[in-house]
């Protein structure tokens, strides 16, 4: 298995640190180039949303991100990757992706200060760490779209189909088991 990590900026270090800690391949997708790398599925990282979508615009890969997606390729958003993927964003008219369908809450936790950790039911897994910093979450789901989490009343983590999203970053603690569940996914994409 090998997985592409979207490499413009943000925490995209740390998702390739979990994934060679259970195993799996990755490489960086930075420019349109990378895409050409076969590769199973798509982790986008926290950072910066609107930088994010800039660059995804700027460097040519928003269009074939976006086919990639439509066309099934699984992927993995965490925090502004979450952002990227909502198909509507409350606080915010710009979209990006748009490829998942919710409804985020942009800074839902307030700005660096709000930033926070806990510890958290994710379904299919169980209790896990979740830490948060300028998160948002998700105020609404629609479709066929799984909520997986919930934290303080809010949805913090969805799956809809090929896409997993989570407000907080799995990649900043120890725990790999939301990385693993988004392998799972992947392993289910290629026995379908």
């Amino acid at each position: 298995m090998n997985i592409g990590v979207l490499a413009l900026q943000g925490a995209f270090a740390e998702h390739e640190q979990m994934l060679s800690k259970l195993g799996v391949s990755s490489f960086e997708i930075r420019q349109e180039k990378d895409l050409k790398e076969d590769f199973d599925g798509l982790i986008i990282p926290g950072g910066e949303s609107t930088v994010q979508g800039k660059l995804l615009r700027e460097l040519n890969l928003f269009d074939k991100i976006k086919a990639l997606i439509d066309g099934g390729l699984p992927v993995f958003g965490t925090c502004a990757g979450l952002l990227l993927l909502a198909k509507e964003i409350e606080n915010d008219e710009r979209v990006h992706l748009a490829t998942m369908d919710i409804t985020a809450v942009r800074n839902a936790y307030g700005r660096q200060l709000g930033s926070f950790y806990i510890e958290g039911e994710f379904k299919g897994i169980g209790k896990i760490p979740m830490t948060f910093i300028r998160a948002p979450y998700i105020g609404a789901v629609r479709e066929d779209t799984e909520i997986l989490a919930e934290t303080n009343g809010h949805i913090t983590a969805a799956r809809q189909k090929n896409q997993l999203v989570t407000a907080f970053h799995p990649e900043l603690n120890e725990d790999l088991s939301v990385h693993k569940f988004f392998l799972e996914m992947i392993a289910a994409t290629h026995k379908a």
